[in-house]
């Protein structure tokens, strides 16, 4: 028998959990279909840095739904929190960037600026002040930018409190169920396609992170592609850090539970989870210089997890020339920040047809277009 829903989603990840949270919210039937355990690729493997900053000039389109993303969070935290039970650990601390070079205080003023201009609060600090602030800082630091707007969140209890709250709200959620097509009748999408049966639904939404691309229908809009990170778990001791801390190189992002996180890299290397010597080593030189002290942190737990990064490394959201049909993937390094705001959209999209945050540049049918002009 086929099963029937309003809303059926490919990926139980964060994304995918947090869309069928507030479309359940809205009263919709939804269920989730994934293909391995809930919440375990890019959700699980992410730092959970919460800033809109853009880290490249590829990221600069980004940054007015970064902002509307980072509005919603604490309350998003809060409902949750409230419908899972489950404390996701939330930090509203801010984030401490910190330059080395011996023209720091040319950067810094640079660094200021672009943040100012791009309507974020940053604070120039002496390097004296930054490690009154943090103390595990090294001693070579030259000057530091405060972001204190930004924040952070252990993303795997997040994650894990996401999809308890869509279960409580109504959402059925199926593991170890590949999903291997759209169900397609003419110009509209009826649903998925699984191994040996298909889901019916009158909206259907791709958020399979970096396997979007490997649902048969699904390429030509979410061209996406994994983008690995390797990253490291230090128990330090009497070292402490308070906020996120950022270099050029690494950023090392602390848990209410004591550990600190560093990370990450940015390897192409196709579905490739190992962790490396190479990585390794890249991640503590970074550490290290940055906080020498954790030269005595132990080494807790080594993972590397596949982010989804599109073509122009932006995120790929909203509705495709197919009927019912809907995209949210390609989030690349912003996608626990941009959660929030992206299953609001969807929502909004799948209730009323209109959107609150313009997101045009983030199409679909973007990849559609620029097929159609390299084959003219």
């Amino acid at each position: 028998m086929t099963k029937n829903f309003d809303v059926v989603i490919a990926g139980g990840g964060l994304i995918g959990g947090a869309i069928a949270l507030e479309l359940a919210l809205a009263g919709l039937r939804v269920a989730i279909y994934e293909q391995g355990d809930p919440g375990r690729e890019s959700s699980w493997a992410g730092a959970g840095i919460l800033s809109p900053a853009p880290e490249s000039p590829a990221t600069i389109p980004l940054l007015p739904l970064g902002k509307a993303s980072m509005a919603l969070y604490p309350d998003f935290v809060f409902r949750v929190e409230e419908i899972s039970g489950q404390d996701v650990g939330f930090r509203a601390k801010g984030t401490l960037e910190a330059l080395f070079s011996r023209d720091a205080a040319r950067e810094l003023s640079t660094h200021v600026a672009l943040y100012h201009g791009w309507g974020l609060q940053a604070e120039a600090i002496s390097a004296d002040d930054a490690r009154e602030l943090e103390p595990a800082l090294s001693p070579e630091l030259e000057a530091a930018v405060l972001r204190p707007d930004e924040a952070s969140v252990d993303n795997r209890c997040l994650t894990h409190a996401v999809l308890e709250a869509a279960r409580k709200s109504g959402v059925e959620i199926y593991a170890h169920r590949e999903v291997q097509g759209i169900w397609r009748e003419k110009q509209r999408c009826a649903g998925l396609l699984l191994k040996n049966e298909k889901v019916s639904a009158a909206w259907t939404i791709i958020a399979a992170g970096s396997f979007s691309a490997n649902i048969a229908g699904v390429n030509t809009y979410a061209p996406v592609r994994p983008a690995k990170g390797q990253m490291i778990s230090l128990r330090a001791g009497q070292t402490k850090i308070e906020r996120v801390l950022w270099s050029d190189k690494i950023y090392l992002v602390p848990r209410n539970d004591g550990r600190i996180l560093a990370g990450a890299t940015v390897e192409y290397v196709g579905f490739d989870k190992n962790v490396t010597a190479g990585g390794v080593e890249k991640i503590l030189s970074g550490a290290l210089e940055l906080a020498p002290n954790l030269a005595n942190a132990r080494v807790e737990e080594t993972w590397a997890g596949l982010r989804p990064d599109s073509p122009d490394h932006l995120p790929i959201l909203g509705p495709t020339d197919i009927d019912g049909l809907l995209i949210a993937t390609g989030h690349f390094r912003s996608g626990i920040l941009l959660t929030p705001i992206t299953a609001q959209l969807i929502r909004e999209w799948i209730t009323q047809q209109s959107v609150s945050t313009d997101w045009d540049r983030f199409s679909p049918l973007r990849f559609v277009e620029a097929r159609k002009e390299t084959t003219a």
